[in-house]
């Protein structure tokens, strides 16, 4: 997995520089730091922080070389949700480009992409090729949904149910809906991964296996 997005290419349109977002993200998420609520019970980690909520559980992807946490899976109403937040330029967005480029990428895969409009505004409906022991032309389905925040940007990754059942997407839509993205004022180029970190717990660091959120 990449730690940073791939570089900007040249010659970016004004459309390709638009933030892309739900009118209303200040206040209904995802959310900036400075827009959270200071007195929920969040669990930290670093460049997020996630809202516990009954029958989630969440799970640190970690770097093999470096054993550095590059992203955040919750596992949620029959679902995953993979979270990556990115540091973005404070009056541009990423997310038009990007899903360009994630397109690209499951193209050469030999996967299949569609440009839809959901509660986040454009996503990818995608369709890619899984290794599935004794089925031939298996086919993953994911969702691949984007915010632009200020001086960030979250991506998400939706499997599972939530990509084909509408009760189930309602849940996780709620669950991205709730993230806070911790940018912080570390000076980051943009599309670099802004760091994450496991949570800690009153006896010490919770480990990189399932935790109940």
């Amino acid at each position: 997995m990449n730690e940073a997005l791939d570089p900007a290419s040249d010659g970016q349109d004004e459309q390709n520089q638009a933030k892309s977002g739900p009118a209303d993200r200040a206040t209904a998420g995802p959310f900036d730091e400075a827009e959270a609520n200071a007195v929920r019970p969040y669990v930290n980690l670093g460049g997020v922080k996630i809202l516990p909520r009954e029958g989630l559980q969440l799970r640190l992807e970690v770097e093999e070389n470096t054993q550095r946490v590059v992203a955040v899976g919750l596992d949620y109403a029959g679902s995953t949700l993979q979270l990556q937040p990115f540091a973005a330029p404070r009056s541009t967005g990423l997310w038009h480009e990007i899903r360009h480029q994630i397109a690209d990428q499951i193209s050469q895969q030999g996967g299949t992409t569609k440009l839809t409009v959901g509660p986040f505004g454009p996503e990818l409906f995608a369709e890619i090729p899984a290794a599935t022991p004794g089925q031939a032309n298996a086919k993953r389905l994911a969702r691949f949904i984007g915010v632009d925040g200020p001086r960030w940007f979250l991506r998400g990754v939706i499997a599972g149910e939530a990509v084909v059942n509408p009760e189930a997407a309602a849940k996780v839509e709620d669950l991205f809906r709730s993230i806070v993205v911790v940018r912080g004022n570390t000076p980051m180029p943009p599309r670099d991964l802004i760091p994450l970190a496991v949570p800690q717990s009153s006896s010490g660091p919770v480990g990189s296996g399932p935790i109940d959120a």
